[in-house]
């Protein structure tokens, strides 16, 4: 009556059935091993159960009939949706809408629909024109464009129906295709320029795309954008004069706008530009130029230069603009000549004087032109062939569409004043009582006259410059307004047949034609940038190509977009200019008082170094590199030597150098009591000036009370651009010093080697026993105490040492010891005064400057031809110090190189 067993009728099912409890037959079905829906969703066998009545062999037992069990497998989310592609790549062209570019596809592994399905899909990348639908279909949101962007890179997710998501994304990468747009293709923005490189291409690539069209003709245009550079280029930066030189124009100009310093100081309350010399009027400032500076009365033919920046004229009524004015200094208001601007309109006056000319002749000529008012640089040059004025703009010739006459000036007597950015003029006006400022004269009615500025110049000048007796050549003129930066073709042989081109003055616009648009392409990858500036002025240039298109049959049929691009001018190695040389020395007063004065800088050198990086070595090094100085030849455009501690007293000292020197170098200079200033540019002309500094002298004809003067130079390139180190020297005097036989020469020996004796000649006077007699001494007064007791000390010992071998010499030499006595006789010593016995039948040679040994200058390359004049000089200079005290006269006849001395024989012991 019991249950026993449950029995499954099945091969390998991972099932078996137990019992619970045998009385009630109540049993359990259970798995004996794991089951896993992927591999089995279903399971159906048949169970039957048994009694307990089994006997020895189990055939005794009793089973139930056959019972029927299904079982049904639910599924777990233990998988996640995979894509069947790892990555996916379209291409689409720009500009269209899709409703479709591709479809991407993931599956599962779960077993059942719930969990084995996908339900979604998701672009993870954000911020791209791209959706996706539930199916995998990936559109694109917005119109594409190949300029903005040729390919994206976009991450998709899949999601099944229990919201689990992919496993790993999957990339789809999307190519879009360009229409075919005519235009340039292959050409970079930035073109970096490196100062010294040469000519560098600008499109070395390039290429035009036309989209299969039928060209029958192609113009290009390259235009080189530099208006904003300097004056209006990049230019020579060197001084006007300099600048002339290197264009061998005539000599004798004369700069207005000099470069302020000590001697041309009119310019330096003007607003000026430093980098470039540039000259700002801003209507409210004027210069007076120096008289003396340009001739009074111009002579028929000069010519006038400038670099002018102008605009159009404030207000409805403008008014004179002067340039350049030479007026009455007081009393009247004539303009002799003038250069100013009125209505855009450039206008040159002359006035011709009554003893030059009596008739009605040319006063006012007249031009007007664009360019006077269109705020950029421009160069002018003015050429005066009385009655014939010509006009040069940026090198072309412009005559003068209005000449007005006029009646000549008459004579007087009033004095002229120049004038650069204004006028100067006589304003009338009531007398207010006030005195002093302005110094006036009074007019009938109680009126009176006092000059000033007026007709203010507004806008930018530079290298304003004036040459009375000369005219400039056309090719001169165009040297002066050339530019160092253009446009340039590389290898010209090479462009190919049918190619047209056709430059600028200024070669910075380019034209080039052609029918074949494969030689173009070649022609213009030929198109190279140049600057011959060895230090350009760094920045952007802008650089833009335009082109137009003809086919056959059309007028224009295609339009290219036009090329923007910049040329970028890096920074060039500033050079460093060094100057070095002996910084101070002594020289005697005899010299300072010579014809031929003190050499300052007989050693200076100039020298010119680049920093350059230091080549990389080895790999492992930590520590830095260092700079490589290496050192370069280049152009100076002058050197100032300026005097310290005060100018220099015309009617004592100067400086002076000979003008064969500078004439031999092609250099010039000017002389003040501020300084010595040296100018001129060529070759080499840091040698050059080298050589002309080691010339240039010191004088000073009463240097008694003078002790030192200091002397400082400095040198430029590029008009100031890049100066040198301000190299500053020293020169002392050596001056005689009066030492008493009584006080003093007790306490010497001998005379050390720094000090010289001087012997004057004497009448009927005793040098043993004068009770009077002062021994003169050239001695430096600035060594210290310590000092002279230590050469005293070296000179007695090389007494004692000479005293020795001359006693030698003596035993030796028995048939001279009368001689010798006499010697001896100068050397005795006695306690109470200095005795100094000279031989009557000897001549006296008179001491040398040049060589003191006190002075350390017995290498100076003057000394042999300075020697008689110098020892002249010094006792000329040393008898007028001692005429007063001992009645001494001058003795011998000059430019003589020994003096016979008297000899009193009545107080000479024998």
């Amino acid at each position: 009556g019991e249950i026993c067993a449950f029995k499954i009728h099945g091969q390998e099912l991972p099932f078996e059935a137990v019992v619970l409890n045998k009385t009630s037959g109540e049993g359990r079905l259970r798995a004996k091993s794991p089951i896993d829906c992927e591999l089995q969703k279903e399971y159906t066998f048949i169970i039957q159960a048994y009694d307990c009545g089994a006997g020895p062999r189990e055939t005794a037992w009793k089973k139930s009939h056959k019972a029927v069990v299904h079982i049904q497998v639910k599924d777990v989310n233990e998988f996640a949706p995979t894509f069947k592609e790892p990555a996916y790549k379209a291409v689409v062209t720009e500009g269209k809408i899709y409703d479709s570019i591709l479809q991407v596809e993931a599956v599962d592994e779960d077993c059942s629909p719930q969990y084995s399905q996908i339900c979604n899909y998701e672009i993870v990348t954000t911020d791209v024109p791209f959706a996706i639908d539930r199916n995998g279909n990936i559109r694109n949101t917005e119109k594409l464009s190949y300029d903005k962007q040729h390919q994206y890179e976009i991450l998709v997710t899949a999601y099944d129906c229990g919201q689990k998501p992919a496993a790993q994304d999957t990339l789809v990468q999307v190519d879009v295709k360009p229409v075919c747009k005519p235009g340039w293709q292959d050409w970079t923005k930035r073109i970096e320029y490196q100062p010294g490189s040469g000519s560098m291409p600008l499109f070395p690539s390039i290429h035009l795309e036309t989209c299969d069209g039928a060209v029958s003709s192609l113009q290009v245009i390259a235009e080189l954008q530099t208006n904003y550079i300097g004056k209006g280029c990049d230019r020579e930066t060197y001084s006007e004069k300099s600048l002339q030189k290197l264009c061998g124009a005539s000599s004798g100009i004369i700069d207005l706008l000099p470069s302020p310093s000590a001697a041309t100081n009119w310019t330096t309350g003007l607003l000026v530009d430093s980098s470039e010399m540039i000259f700002k009027f801003d209507g409210r400032q004027g210069a007076k130029i120096p008289d003396g500076i340009v001739p009074k009365n111009l002579t028929d033919q000069f010519t006038i230069t400038m670099w002018m920046k102008h605009g159009p004229s404030p207000g409805v009524r403008a008014e004179k603009e002067t340039i350049l004015c030479n007026s009455d200094k007081t009393e009247m208001n004539r303009h002799h000549y003038a250069l100013y601007v009125h209505n855009c309109r450039l206008v040159f006056l002359l006035r011709k004087d009554f003893d030059q000319a009596d008739t009605f002749r040319p006063a006012e000529f007249h031009w007007k032109l664009d360019q006077i008012c269109d705020k950029e640089w421009h160069y002018y040059v003015i050429n005066v062939e009385f009655p014939v004025v010509t006009l040069y703009m940026d090198g072309a010739t412009y005559e003068p569409y209005l000449v007005t006459n006029d009646w000549p000036i008459h004579p007087s007597h009033i004095a002229m004043q120049l004038t650069v950015g204004a006028c100067w003029q006589v304003q009338k006006g009531i007398e207010a009582g006030s005195e002093g400022k302005v110094k006036s004269r009074r007019e009938s009615g109680g009126e009176v006259t006092k000059p000033r500025f007026a007709q203010f110049f507004h806008g930018s000048l530079a290298s304003l410059t004036i040459r009375p007796g000369k005219m400039e050549s056309q090719k001169v003129i165009s040297c002066l307004q050339a530019c160092k930066e253009g446009l340039d073709i590389n290898s010209l042989e090479s462009l190919g047949q049918g190619i047209k081109y056709h430059f600028n003055p200024s070669q910075s616009t380019l034209v080039m034609e052609g029918d074949d648009v494969g030689n173009i392409n070649h022609a213009l990858q030929k198109v190279s940038y140049i600057n011959s500036r060895q230090f350009p002025t760094a920045g952007v240039r802008r650089l833009k190509v335009s082109s137009k298109v003809q086919c056959f049959g059309e007028d224009v049929c295609i339009t290219i977009p036009d090329i923007d691009a910049y040329v970028m001018v890096l920074q060039a190695i500033e050079p460093q200019i060094t100057l070095r040389g002996t910084d101070s020395f002594w020289k005697p007063a005899a010299q300072f008082e010579s014809a031929r004065g003190v050499i300052l800088f007989p050693d200076l050198k100039i020298v010119s170094t680049l920093a350059k990086a230091e080549a990389p070595g080895d790999v492992k090094t930590t520590a830095p590199k260092s700079a490589v100085l290496e050192e370069m030849l280049h152009n100076l455009d002058f050197c100032d030597i300026l005097v310290l501690g005060g100018d220099l007293d015309p009617r004592q000292e100067c400086l002076e150098l000979n003008h064969s020197e500078l004439h031999q170098r092609h250099l010039d200079a000017t002389n003040s009591t501020a300084g010595y200033s040296i100018y001129g540019t060529g070759v080499g002309s840091m040698s050059r000036y080298e050589q002309v500094l080691h010339h240039i002298r010191y004088r000073n004809w009463h240097p008694a009370s003078l002790e030192s003067r200091r002397f400082q130079i400095k040198c430029s390139e590029l008009n100031g651009r890049y100066t040198s180190n301000e190299f500053s020297m020293e020169v002392s005097v050596l001056h005689e010093v009066r030492v008493s036989d009584k006080e003093h020469v007790n306490h010497l020996v001998v005379q050390p080697p720094f000090l010289q004796s001087v012997h004057h000649p004497e009448s009927r006077s005793s040098i043993q026993h004068s009770p009077e007699h002062v021994t003169s001494f050239l001695i430096p007064v600035v060594p210290s105490i310590a000092t002279v007791v230590i050469i005293i000390s070296v000179c007695m010992l090389v007494f004692v040492v000479a005293m020795g071998v001359y006693r030698v010499r003596i035993t030796h030499q028995h048939f001279i010891q009368e001689t010798e006595a006499a010697k001896e006789a100068e050397m005795d010593w006695d306690d109470s005064a200095l005795t100094i016995t000279v031989n009557p039948m000897e001549k006296h040679e008179e001491p040398r400057c040049g060589e003191d040994e006190t002075e350390g200058e017995e290498d100076e390359e003057e000394a042999e031809e300075d020697i008689s004049s110098s020892s002249s000089d010094s006792d000329d200079s040393e008898e007028e110090e001692e005429e007063e005290g001992v009645g001494r006269g001058r003795h011998g006849q000059s430019g003589a190189r020994q003096a016979q001395l008297e000899w009193d024989d009545s107080t000479l012991p024998y």
